[in-house]
């Protein structure tokens, strides 16, 4: 028999990019040639790059490259991912979970620019969420929970009543630090002791109750 876990919300925040839509082979394209131009190993850079914006990267990666390399690399890759939809696609189960949230209380909150997450978002065939707090609207990245609250403030819910979908240890980290619960997406967010763990969105069914509350039954 297949264990459930249920855990209530009265709202959802979610990350984009390998929570709800797979696009992984764009981010290691881009950032393998980011990479081979600083002379780094490409394999060490891809286990940091998950989660935070660009420039966050690159500031852990080079800590003593000038910010403003990092902010015009930046702006240069942004430019780059956006144009590249190559391989974008829905994360398995996100277009019914999608579907079955988007009358309830939800938020798209990313590290990725307001341009590429409409590029993003469109090319895995995603509605986009009425919310959404993208790069242009926080002064810090993921990690730090700011993100998040300020999805949270927007839907009118207090954080402790609201859940993160993620799947970085920087997201999972910032839904953490917003006292809200986080549920991991995929292989990389297991190490990372989230609240409850998936491998896709087919293992997620959502009820909307009568009471405003948002039930997520977890299949194991």
């Amino acid at each position: 028999m297949t264990a459930t876990t249920t855990l209530t919300a009265r709202a959802l925040l979610l990350d984009m990019d390998s929570t709800i839509v797979n696009s992984e082979a764009v981010v290691e394209r881009c950032w393998r040639r980011w990479a081979a131009e600083q002379g780094l190993d490409a394999e060490e850079v891809l286990k940091v790059v998950h989660g935070r914006q660009g420039w966050a990267t690159m500031a852990a990666l080079l800590p003593d490259r000038p910010m403003e390399l990092n902010l015009a690399d930046n702006r240069r890759m942004l430019a780059q991912e956006t144009a590249d939809t190559d391989g974008v696609v829905p994360v398995p189960g996100a277009p019914a979970f999608m579907e079955a949230i988007s009358r309830l209380p939800h938020a798209l909150v990313t590290s990725a620019d307001a341009p590429l997450s409409d590029a993003r978002m469109r090319a895995a065939g995603l509605a986009m969420p009425v919310v959404r707090i993208t790069a242009e609207c926080v002064s810090a990245s993921k990690p730090d929970p700011e993100g998040f609250l300020k999805g949270a403030a927007e839907l009118g819910h207090r954080p402790e009543d609201c859940i993160v979908f993620e799947d970085s240890e920087a997201g999972i980290l910032a839904g953490r630090a917003a006292g809200m619960r986080v549920v991991g997406v995929g292989d990389r967010a297991a190490a990372f002791a989230p609240t409850a763990h998936v491998r896709d969105l087919t293992q997620v069914r959502v009820e909307a109750r009568a009471d405003g509350v948002i039930a997520l039954h977890i299949a194991a």
